[in-house]
């Protein structure tokens, strides 16, 4: 078999070991279920295979078939490199803002019974709340846009929703005929951000709460029941917002988004060693930023990771205001047109996963390991990476 592992503990290992005895003791929804599955069989028979030989000498080869997961480590590095090169037509040559977005701990437990509503409760307001410090006069007054990337982990795997955005130092005035440029602060006082957010956050909660469309945990059925003491408690203090990195430019923002967008919970590269009874993986400490080595029983690793599951067919990449796809060809087209430049050109658009690995690394899998002449083939066509197709 041609599969190759670059290290000896690998999440699937954790998965595949310890299977029997988790779910006996656990129930999984369907999409946690689905997901334990292709990640325990991910490159192995379990998902088939497919061979290849070499039109010249003849050697042949055969390569276990991988899950396509999203949730799987193992099988998301072409789809960032290609997702990220596609998004750098629709960025903007202009600075811009890293900015975290994050929800009191009280509210994890209802997040997480009601995910779908909660998180899509995390997007808009988050969106909303970057639109409407940016349109107003005392901070930018001009049309803002973000793009948003839902993220539900901390380092240690423990459950903490929170949303990634990618904000443009600047936007676009109300007549669409100037790019009204931010400061090189950030537009609005992480402050004012956080009450604006805070406030879209509650309105759009009590809403979902009047209508009855949220389920409530048992152990905070007397908070949300009585909506005064929420909002007490809601509005007790700020909510965490975070600004972090001001970048110059586009080139800047994609190389630094590739590390959001197709992120799992936790990569095999973390993950030190399996034994029988602890998983040892590092994370990142950031009250003092130093990596740390943490031992969890096998039981507790797998529970951490399958919170971070998310419901079958949900999208965890948006885009708001000028960034909006509705807005493309419009808006957008006009600010590349008042900064004197145009999209930047997908340089892996209509090439096929193999091209596009090859570009990646500049390595041709299709060469014959054993002559280096030949070309290997499947069914008549050069071998195509399976495992990174789309």
């Amino acid at each position: 078999m041609r599969n190759e592992r670059n290290q000896q503990a690998e999440l699937s290992d954790v998965f595949q070991q310890h299977a029997e005895a988790y779910q006996s003791r656990y129930s999984l929804c369907s999409s946690q279920q689905k997901a334990f599955d292709a990640i325990r069989g991910c490159r192995t028979a379990a998902m088939g295979s497919h061979s290849s030989s070499c039109d010249s000498c003849g050697h042949k080869n055969m390569s276990y078939n991988s899950c396509r997961n999203r949730h799987c480590p193992k099988c998301q590095y072409l789809k960032q490199v290609v997702w990220v090169d596609k998004l750098q037509g629709r960025l903007l040559p202009t600075r811009y803002f890293h900015i975290v977005f994050t929800v009191p701990e009280f509210f994890k437990r209802l997040f997480y019974l009601n995910q779908r509503k909660c998180y899509d409760l995390l997007f808009k307001a988050s969106g909303r709340a970057i639109q409407k410090a940016a349109a107003n006069p005392s901070f930018l007054g001009a049309e803002g846009g973000c793009l948003s990337v839902l993220h539900t982990w901390g380092q240690s795997l423990h459950y903490h929703p929170h949303i990634h955005c990618l904000v443009p130092a600047g936007g676009l005035d109300a007549d669409g005929m100037e790019w009204i440029e931010a400061h090189k602060k950030f537009f609005v006082p992480v402050k004012a951000l956080s009450k604006i957010y805070r406030g879209i956050f509650m309105k759009l909660l009590e809403g979902l709460l009047n209508e009855e469309q949220l389920k409530i945990p048992e152990k905070d059925t007397a908070l949300y029941s009585d909506r005064k003491a929420l909002k007490q408690r809601c509005y007790a203090g700020l909510w965490h917002v975070h600004i972090k990195k001001t970048f110059k430019g586009g080139n800047q923002v994609v190389s630094y988004l590739g590390r959001y967008t197709h992120r799992v919970a936790i990569s095999n590269s973390r993950i030190l060693s399996l034994e029988a009874d602890k998983v040892s993986f590092k994370w990142k400490d950031y009250r003092d930023n130093r990596w740390k080595v943490m031992d969890l029983e096998p039981m507790c690793f797998i529970n951490r990771f399958m919170q971070h599951i998310l419901p079958t067919g949900y999208y965890k990449i948006r885009y708001f205001g000028l960034f909006a796809a509705v807005n493309s060809k419009t808006k957008m087209a006009q600010c590349f047109a008042l900064m004197q430049t145009a999209p930047k050109a997908s340089v892996y658009q209509g090439l096929s996963m193999y091209e596009v690995l090859k570009m990646v690394t500049g390595k041709d899998i299709a060469t014959c390991p054993s002559c280096g002449k030949g070309r290997m083939l499947t069914r008549d066509k050069e071998v195509i990476p399976e495992h990174e197709q789309p």
